[in-house]
């Protein structure tokens, strides 16, 4: 059943399996209230079961570019269109956050980031790789974020 991730009111629901669940809590409200005040998108959540081709493209980009298969199970998913993007978005248990930002039109942006939720440490496939950024959320404390640019066409 989706969820509509509420900024204001911020909930674990789905996340609950997660061992740092309030903070991988934060950083999903962190995004929805992202996409609601920069383009004005509710931004809804589906168990990854009921989703399977979300979490497959998302597994298929990372696999593809980089080699990268993400260890942790995933547990909710959403793909939608904004301003010309399409947008897709895989939470996992461990905390980690994987969004492919993927420009409709040829020669747009193209790529993929990561967040972790505070608490959680670096994925052993993710740490030799990227350097974290730290950016603070009063939703979610403080986030570490990194991305790379998609070559492939999907």
């Amino acid at each position: 059943m989706p969820y509509v991730v509420d900024f204001k009111d911020v909930s674990t629901v789905g996340l609950e399996s997660s061992p740092v669940a309030e903070a991988l809590a934060g950083l999903r409200a962190n995004e929805g209230r992202y996409y609601r005040t920069k383009y004005d998108h509710v931004f809804t959540v589906s168990p990854a079961s009921d989703v399977p081709e979300v979490v497959d493209r998302v597994n298929r980009i990372l696999k593809e570019e980089r080699d990268i298969v993400i260890s942790s199970r995933p547990l909710e998913a959403t793909a939608f269109e904004v301003d010309g993007l399409r947008m897709d978005y895989v939470f996992f248990e461990s905390g980690l956050s994987v969004n492919v930002m993927y420009s409709i039109e040829d020669g747009g942006k193209r790529a993929v980031g990561f967040k972790l939720a505070e608490g959680m440490e670096i994925p052993e496939e993710l740490a030799p790789r990227f350097k974290f950024a730290r950016q603070k959320s009063k939703l979610a404390g403080v986030i570490r974020g990194s991305y790379f640019v998609i070559k492939g066409e999907y």
